[in-house]
């Protein structure tokens, strides 16, 4: 739960204080249901001490647990509601079940919280490391239905999902990321190991050295020496680091930074339409759930960590409060494509919002596996290129001297 401080107006005098709520959008409607006109409310973050005194557990948990645990026990959770068992009695058979600590300490302290009186959706919350604001929000639509397995078995399939295309991006990635590695090691070992002894044959024999070899030579005997590798793993180290803290703290560079992945030959598409996948698929899930639409896409600013993403949809969400249609808002925003908000449209002229966000989830998880399927086929023959290139090169250079030689006797 995040902790907000409001100022407003109550029977016409001014108040102030603090509220406990998932996030901005439930906080204000608390306080709309507590006849609070709200003039202002921003979310703080509460000290370490304070924290601590009131056992919350969600400082301390959630270290060590795996998205696949997490979906495991969601999917367990599910099956068992649906077979008809009370949620306390499939708590206490989940934590018996449960072998990994941290997993099993959550579901003690959301059995705890429950049996305390507490909201299921709210003992959920206590744990925001593990479960996000989709999950929490499609608990709450199911406890207010009286659905609630048929919501938790919509948490398992939206997880499912995204562990899918998790697993599908790092797969298409794999085998590129293994050749292209192999290809610096082979080259840092040929630069070490065998231009050195070109480079004493080349000496003995005074040939004139072309500028490529000449250039190799170089490469060689920087890396060769201990200040000269040990400094290039030092650049390299500073370098990454520097780039990640610079990213996390100065919004234009991070904002350039996921620009720049989304315009990357091939991957950038890849990302794009995973992004584009789950983001559908969270809008169409909270809205058969009946989260009003300004929530939504709040809430589904959260399946994405790129700034670019998260903007257009704030945007989006601004839009909303003026009346313009989401057709038009989307079509606005460059990152979505123009067959997204044509989709969208048909979903808003037929009144089956909901169902268009799952049909758009779909056609762009198709079009997702479409483009991981032709990644694969393309990028072995451009590795092996890429290697062939780099190492043959290498090789080329290194004998160019003794081509010279021979095309000289000749």
């Amino acid at each position: 739960m995040l902790n907000f401080q409001y100022k407003g107006i109550a029977q016409g005098k001014y108040v102030e204080g603090e509220i406990e709520a998932i996030n901005n959008a439930e906080a204000a409607h608390k306080l709309k249901e507590q006849k609070v006109i709200i003039t202002k409310l921003t979310q703080f973050k509460k000290k370490k001490k304070e924290a601590k005194k009131k056992g919350k557990s969600s400082f301390s948990f959630g270290r060590g647990v795996k998205a696949k645990e997490v979906l495991i026990f969601c999917k367990q959770f599910a099956t068992m509601l649906r077979a008809g068992l009370p949620v306390l009695n499939t708590l206490n058979m989940l934590d018996e079940q449960t072998i990994n600590p941290g997993m099993k300490k959550i579901i003690v302290t959301i059995r705890k919280d429950l049996e305390s009186g507490n909201a299921l959706s709210k003992c959920f919350a206590n744990h925001p490391k593990i479960f996000d604001t989709v999950v929490v929000n499609l608990i709450k639509a199911g406890e207010a239905s009286g659905k609630l397995d048929v919501f938790l078995q919509k948490i398992v399939i939206s997880l499912e999902k995204r562990e899918k295309i998790k697993s599908q991006i790092k797969s298409a990635l794999f085998y590129p990321g293994v050749l292209f590695s192999v290809a610096v090691l082979v080259s840092v070992f040929m630069l070490i190991k065998v231009v050195p002894v070109f480079v004493k044959m080349y000496e003995g024999m005074n040939v004139e050295i072309p500028g490529p070899t000449a250039a190799i030579m170089s490469a060689s005997d920087f890396v060769s020496s201990a200040s000269g590798g040990g400094l290039t793993l030092l650049i390299l180290i500073i370098f990454v680091l520097t780039l990640r803290f610079l990213i996390k703290k100065n919004y234009k560079i991070r904002k350039a930074w996921h620009q720049f992945i989304l315009k990357l030959p091939i991957f950038g598409n890849l990302i794009k339409k995973s992004m584009l996948a789950k983001v559908s698929l969270v809008l169409g899930n909270l809205s058969q759930a009946g989260v009003d639409l300004i929530e939504s896409i709040d809430i589904a600013k959260s399946v994405t960590t790129n700034t670019v993403v998260i903007e257009a949809l704030e945007n989006v969400k601004k839009g909303v409060f003026s009346g313009e249609t989401l057709t038009k808002l989307f079509a606005k925003e460059k990152i979505f494509p123009t067959t997204f908000s044509q989709l969208i449209s048909v979903g808003e002229q037929t009144g089956s919002l909901d169902e268009m966000f799952g049909s758009v989830a779909s056609y762009y998880e198709e079009e997702f596996d479409t483009a991981v399927a032709n990644l694969s086929s393309l990028i072995e023959p451009i590795m092996i290129v890429f290697m062939g290139i780099t190492i043959g090169g290498l090789m080329i250079a290194m004998y160019a001297p003794i081509f010279n030689v021979g095309a000289i006797i000749g």
